[in-house]
């Protein structure tokens, strides 16, 4: 089933619900009913805190594995189950505000789509596709039918990273012409496909775990829970994972758009695992804030490279393990991901940061107050009282971004030339990586 019978399909299920979308801006006293579509690790951190604004009523509860099911609704007594996301949004389109994806990443777009054909605001997990011509298409929806929309990329609201988008955007290091961004997270997988199944649990649905990817065996362990995101058919790698994250800063402050070129230095593709070690290097049209070209190189696995001579640190200091280095003409500001302070260095020295121009509040240096306040902020912009900083319409793009680099992991070494106007490469092999066809489930 391609993407236009699957929207079709979807439509059809919505006929009863479709209310114009500009009526999804409540007044101050209303409260927002939501459903949650995935309630593994992630699923039940993004529930907890949306449900923890006072405004917030959890209607339904969505999720494959009937065990953890279980388990998360008996703390939400009053919120309707359900394994098919399908069944829940038809059965209860008039009782849903919003709804929050917090699946694997192949079923990010579709799940998220069908809400927002039916006028729902959604909040979806990072990234925000698996495939780049869904980013494109959730983009499409949410500014047709003009819906409150987020990315679950919760850093985005952190203090230290809104610090940093200000000290760069004020001219700090001058224009920026270099970002090194790096994570020792290995999302890859070089082993064989497993040639055998196993008898699939009698809490799982194995059917709806896969949903619109190509249909494969169970294996108990390999797949489900967790290791999904080192699989070409589920997830994006490290890139999709900790690379969203780290990214976010650096592309949002200086206000990239995608990039122009990309390469991928890792193994030769094997069709079902991605590398285990990447050194992605990508070339930016310029902005206001860089040189005319940026150049952003991307490490991750054991071992990424951080011993260059621009991510050198101070008295001979060891790098986090996660973060990103922006390099410009005037210096260097170091970023470490993540609750770490950014830090000034000029000449090799670090340098002390006034910060008393920049009107933020205060950093909550408690974790969880820092996390709430993405959620709540999706939360409040659907009750009318505040905007989203991370709606699809820029989530797509950095996502885009993010995605265009797994897919020169198929071409080792290979320079992909991007068209962002017709969104498509000069390399014609590369083209067929850019959607998927969905499955009949």
């Amino acid at each position: 089933m391609n993407k236009r019978e699957f929207l079709k399909n979807a439509a059809a299920l919505s006929s009863l619900a479709i209310i114009p979308a500009e009526s999804w801006a409540f007044s101050a006293d209303k409260r927002l009913r939501t459903a949650h579509i995935g309630l593994g690790g992630m699923g039940q951190a993004d529930l907890a805190s949306i449900s923890s604004h006072s405004n917030v009523d959890v209607v339904a509860l969505c999720d494959v594995d009937s065990t953890v099911l279980t388990q998360v609704s008996s703390k939400f007594p009053n919120a309707k189950t359900y394994k098919d996301y399908r069944v829940m949004l038809k059965e209860l389109s008039k009782d849903i505000d919003a709804v929050i994806v917090s699946t694997p990443d192949h079923t990010h777009a579709p799940a998220s789509m069908m809400a927002m054909e039916m006028n729902k605001p959604v909040y979806c997990q990072k990234p925000l596709t698996h495939y780049v011509k869904e980013a494109r298409a959730m983009d499409k929806i949410a500014k047709d039918k003009k819906l409150v929309t987020q990315m679950g990329i919760q850093v985005h609201s952190f203090y230290d990273y809104k610090l940093a988008t200000l000290l760069i955007q004020s001219g700090i290091v001058g224009k920026v012409h270099t970002v090194r961004a790096w994570s020792p997270k290995n999302w890859g997988y070089n082993g064989p496909v497993p040639d055998t199944g196993d008898a699939v649990p009698a809490n799982l649905d194995w059917n709806l775990w896969q949903g619109t990817s190509a249909e494969r065996p169970y294996k108990d362990g390999f797949y489900h829970p967790g290791n999904w995101r080192k699989l070409v058919d589920y997830g994006c790698a490290t890139l999709g994972d900790m690379g969203v994250h780290i990214f976010d800063t650096p592309y949002n402050a200086l206000q990239l758009d995608v990039p122009r070129t990309i390469i991928n230095n890792c193994r030769k593709p094997n069709g079902f695992g991605y590398p285990e070690k990447n050194m992605v290097t990508y070339e930016f049209p310029g902005t206001k804030y860089t040189a005319d070209t940026l150049k952003w190189v991307w490490y991750d696995g054991v071992g990424a490279d951080k011993q260059r001579e621009d991510l050198m640190l101070p008295d001979g200091a060891d790098l986090h393990d996660q973060g990103a280095m922006f390099i410009g003409e005037k210096g260097r500001l170091y970023l470490p991901h993540f609750q770490v302070m950014p830090k000034l260095i000029v000449d090799g020295s670090y340098k002390d940061i006034d910060i008393s121009q920049f009107k933020l509040s205060e950093p909550v240096r408690e974790y969880s107050s820092e996390v709430h306040k993405h959620y709540h902020e999706f939360v409040d912009a659907c009750l009318g009282k505040a905007t989203c900083s991370a709606p699809f319409s820029y989530a797509s793009r950095l996502t885009e971004t993010i995605l265009l680099g797994v897919i020169a992991g198929r071409f080792p070494n290979k320079t992909l030339h991007w068209d962002a106007k017709k969104a498509q490469f000069a390399e014609e092999e590369a083209n067929q990586y850019l959607g998927g066809t969905y499955r009949k489930f």
